[in-house]
């Protein structure tokens, strides 16, 4: 097993690294990502980026996602059903959570970085132990995925 990191851009949002941070610290706040993803807007600009096959499946996973203060889960095929629990707070700097029911130990870590009283910028990294075998399946979906977990939350309205 080697452990492999993958980071997301840094994403700029307009809000300050105390907001940011007290909504994704407590994961119940995340369940706006299903109402978001229900909007039209949100939707069509989607469109844009991904095919409608892929939206369409990335709407059910998001639908299917289970929130509380610590824990989000979500059904992962061919994985079953995988958990992100938050194992540690770094108030306001970092949250790191671990998974929970996966056959890979997989780490994120979601850095927030102040820019300004009222902006902040954010950075996801993903740590994960992977045989060399897993690695060549593994290394597209991870890289792909951190990216795609950073914008989503870069669209969360964190200041309502």
């Amino acid at each position: 097993m080697s452990k492999q990191q993958y980071e997301s851009n840094i994403k700029a949002l307009a809000y300050s690294q105390e907001c940011v941070y007290a909504k994704l610290a407590d994961l119940n706040h995340l369940a706006v990502i299903k109402e978001r993803f229900n909007d039209p807007a949100v939707r069509n600009m989607m469109a844009d980026k991904v095919s409608a096959d892929k939206l369409s499946q990335i709407s059910e996973r998001i639908q299917e996602m289970t929130f509380s203060t610590d824990c989000v889960s979500c059904n992962v095929p061919p994985l079953g059903q995988v958990s992100l629990q938050i194992i540690e707070r770094e108030e306001p700097k970092c949250i790191k959570f671990e998974t929970v029911n996966s056959p890979i130990r997989i780490n994120l870590w979601i850095q927030l970085l102040p820019t300004s009283a009222t902006t902040c910028k954010m950075k996801l990294t993903v740590g994960a132990d992977l045989n060399p075998f897993i690695k060549g399946m593994m290394e597209k979906p991870l890289k792909e995925g951190v990216e795609k977990l950073a914008d989503m939350l870069a669209m969360i309205p964190y200041g309502a």
